[in-house]
């Protein structure tokens, strides 16, 4: 069965989605909106480089076509995307959103999840926040690991991730500035770092059963500037500009740090100190649990990833709202053979 799917965002993440989604034999886009003016009214596949694909793009999401899905890629801020998705499944469309916030946001924002919940639930559909962290990286993975101890003490995560892909959500990290223009845009609230460390720490303490006594989250803070140019996808950064910044997060129990979470996001170079990489540590009462990754999980790959093989179980899913940790494990596994022209 073939269910379709329509976009909302043709930013850097949403247009890759989109090259994604148009591989699949088991979805079909027939709706996009997006609102910047060069891409309305145009064909899709201009935009994706695919070729015509008979969709022109919308300037208002209510444009949109009938479909059994809607993939969301705009905003990391849930208060801002809210507005965005109730319309959506207040239509009956089936809400998927790279939103970080959406991710697990009972605790962060219990009225809105509330909304969107009862929204959901009256109109028969389903609405999920994927990416890669939070989503997976940072709580559902954790917690699939702590199936082999029977009691944990401490998670302690700590990632340094490839962010060269991105385009326009590198300004709420400052990667690019000046270490002076960094001070000051951080003063006025522009860099604000990563969305996600309440909502990915809020899951792994739901999953484990802990009740906590806080959530600590630091200000981000330039760890690497650059001497030499560093050109990504969408972005080039400068010598003497901030190649890289860290950003960490605690849940406590008491005083204690007892889910620990680190991510360094920069854009790395052959000879940095420091390279793209993923370190996991569970420390259980029978045994201490480490996972490691020298290369680390491409955080832009593994969203698209999350999110594409995530579409059909979102349609299939019950209704309501739901994080990644309430689905299958084997609902959420790749599925190469749903790729147009892919073997079992």
């Amino acid at each position: 069965m073939t269910n379709r799917v329509v976009l909302v965002g043709l930013g850097a993440t949403g247009v890759a989605m989109a090259q994604s989604l148009v591989r699949r034999s088991d979805l079909q886009i027939v709706g996009a909106a997006d609102k910047n003016p060069v891409t309305i009214g145009t064909d899709l596949g201009a935009v994706l480089g695919t070729g015509p694909l008979d969709v022109s793009v919308v300037g208002d999401p209510a444009e949109l076509p009938e479909a059994e899905l809607a993939v969301v890629a705009t905003t990391s801020d849930l208060s801002q995307v809210a507005d965005t998705l109730l319309p959506l499944l207040e239509r009956s469309y089936n809400v998927l959103s790279i939103c970080e916030e959406l991710s697990y946001p009972w605790a962060s924002h219990p009225e809105l999840a509330r909304r969107l919940d009862d929204a959901a639930r009256s109109h028969g559909v389903t609405v999920l926040g994927t990416g890669a962290n939070p989503g997976v990286l940072m709580d559902t993975l954790p917690l699939l690991l702590t199936v082999l101890t029977q009691r944990v003490e401490r998670v302690v995560i700590r990632r340094r991730t490839n962010m060269s892909r991105y385009g326009a959500i590198l300004t709420k990290f400052g990667l690019g500035l000046t270490p002076e223009e960094f001070a000051a845009a951080q003063a006025e609230g522009e860099v604000v770092g990563h969305y996600g460390f309440e909502q990915a720490i809020s899951a792994v303490a739901g999953g484990l059963g802990w009740s906590l006594d806080g959530i600590d989250v630091d200000q981000v803070t330039p760890a690497l500037v650059s001497r030499e140019r560093r050109c990504g996808d969408h972005v080039t950064i400068e010598p003497g500009e901030i190649a890289a910044v860290t950003h960490a997060a605690r849940g406590r129990i008491g005083d204690r740090a007892v889910i620990d979470l680190e991510i360094m996001f920069g854009f790395f170079a052959g000879a940095d100190t420091v390279q793209a990489g993923d370190d996991y540590r569970i420390e259980g009462e029978e045994q201490v649990l480490d996972l490691s990754s020298t290369v680390g999980f491409e955080s832009f790959l593994s969203t698209i990833a999350a999110a594409v093989n995530t579409a059909a179980a979102v349609i299939e899913a019950r209704p309501g709202l739901l994080s990644m940790g309430d689905l299958a494990a084997r609902d959420l596994a790749s599925k190469g053979s749903r790729l147009a022209g892919g073997r079992r």
